[in-house]
Formats: structure tokens, C-alpha cells, sequence
């Protein structure tokens, strides 16, 4: 998901600044880094920065581009998919 989906499905889709602060600093337990930007870019917050973010998510068998990018249009969920 996107940090704007995230966003949306609470009740404003224009505070995905808000939901990625959440992320940064909200409970490591959560799969936070599941969740990209809207272009499908990895989040330079991450703990230990975009490289971090970029192993974490290979480690799950994702491809992660050169540029910290996942392929958004594949990997993109919606909650209505369910």
C-alpha cells in the first residue's frame, strides 16, 4: 500500500505526510515496510535509510530497482481486493 491509501481509508487521503511520520515512529512490530510512496519509492526515513528499507522488503522475494522503486502497478494492494 501507499502511505495515501493509508490515508484515505482513515479519512483524508492528503495526509500521507501524517501516516509516514506514523510509520517512522510508530510500533516496529507493524509490517511498515510494506508501505511506499505513491510512485512506489522506498522511504528515506526508513530505519538505516531507502538501503534498509530496500533489504528488508528483498528479503521477501521483492524487486527493488536501482533507483529504491518497487513495480507499484504490480505490487499495489487495496483493501477491496480482499
Amino acid at each position: 500500500m501507499t502511505y495515501g491509501q493509508i490515508a484515505g481509508l482513515c479519512g483524508n487521503a492528503r495526509a500521507a505526510r501524517i501516516v509516514g511520520g506514523i510509520a517512522h515512529y510508530g510500533d516496529p512490530e507493524l509490517p511498515w515496510h510494506r508501505v511506499v510512496n505513491k510512485t512506489g519509492g522506498l522511504a528515506s526515513g526508513y530505519p538505516g535509510g531507502r538501503e534498509a528499507h530496500k533489504q528488508h522488503l528483498t528479503s521477501e522475494g521483492l524487486r527493488v530497482d536501482d533507483q529504491y522503486k518497487v513495480n507499484i502497478e504490480e505490487l499495489i494492494w487495496s483493501p477491496d481486493q480482499l
